[in-house]
């Protein structure tokens, strides 16, 4: 870890100043647009650099990537999509930056627990949402917790990726009205009865739609979310310096308080 610092630490001393006026590019995970946003206020706070901010599914943020969309700082709710970049030589080494976990959305009227999660969800009558595997990883992480239910109901897998409706996340997935949380858009929309996301997201989403319930994965389906974070190549000091700010302890602190996970990351040694 403390390689991968020092890599970080002479890329930025070599990148070259940036006017103040001129925003750092952060491309972020949908799932981090309140902590993101919160932290990029303080960066600006603090340095008088302002940051433009663009938030969407990390595997189309990649996809906009390679496909030519100016970025300075990726970062992403998994490790795959900014590793895929710094395998291509677009970007620097990544960082595990924070850790999230995945949760249950439920209608009111639903009757579940965590104990009784995986029978409401295999329930035939029972709509189950996910986002879109691929395009976005939440939906690769509900994925991983059919592959888990496989382990305690043979056939659960099959089932659960059959009848899961893509909701969200896909880059044909309807957008909600300005100013609502996708989540709880859906789920007040009634187009799911048990929806499987970030429990920020849940948080969110019941903030937005008071009266759903926020359910948590029994360990033998529990499913964390590593996100990493990365910086492009060829880009101004500014980007480097929101970068090292979010790894600060001060940048790790503001993301704590949006509920993502900080501590026991990796260390410098």
């Amino acid at each position: 870890m403390r390689h991968m610092f020092g890599v970080l630490f002479a890329m930025i001393l070599a990148a070259p100043p940036v006017l103040a006026a001129e925003p750092v590019q952060l491309h972020a995970a949908g799932s981090l647009k309140a902590a993101m946003g919160g932290l990029a206020g303080s960066f600006t706070g603090q340095t008088a650099r302002p940051v433009e901010t663009h938030f969407a599914p990390s595997g189309l943020l990649r996809e906009r990537i390679e496909g030519g969309e100016a970025a300075q700082v990726f970062a992403s709710a998994n490790m795959r999509h900014p590793q895929k970049l710094a395998s291509e030589g677009r970007a620097a080494p990544v960082v595990l930056f924070a850790r999230n976990r995945l949760c249950a959305l439920a209608q009111p009227g639903v009757q579940v627990s965590s104990d009784s999660l995986l029978d409401t969800m295999l329930n035939p009558d029972i709509r189950l949402g996910t986002s879109t595997p691929k395009a976005d990883p939440s939906g690769d992480y509900a994925w991983e917790v059919f592959a888990k239910a496989e382990n305690l109901t043979p056939g659960a897998r099959a089932q659960l990726e059959t009848k899961a409706l893509q909701l969200t996340g896909g880059p044909q997935s309807a957008q909600p009205p300005a100013g609502r949380n996708p989540y709880g858009w859906v789920m007040a929309e009634q187009q799911a009865d048990v929806f499987l996301t970030y429990c920020t997201n849940a948080v969110l989403a019941q903030q937005d739609t008071p009266g759903l319930q926020i359910i948590a994965l029994p360990e033998p389906l529990a499913v964390g979310a590593d996100y990493g974070l990365t910086v492009l190549q060829d880009v101004p000091r500014a980007a480097w310096e929101l970068a090292f700010y979010i790894l600060s302890p001060e940048g790790q602190q503001i993301l704590a308080q949006y509920g993502l996970a900080t501590s026991g990351l990796p260390a410098a040694e």
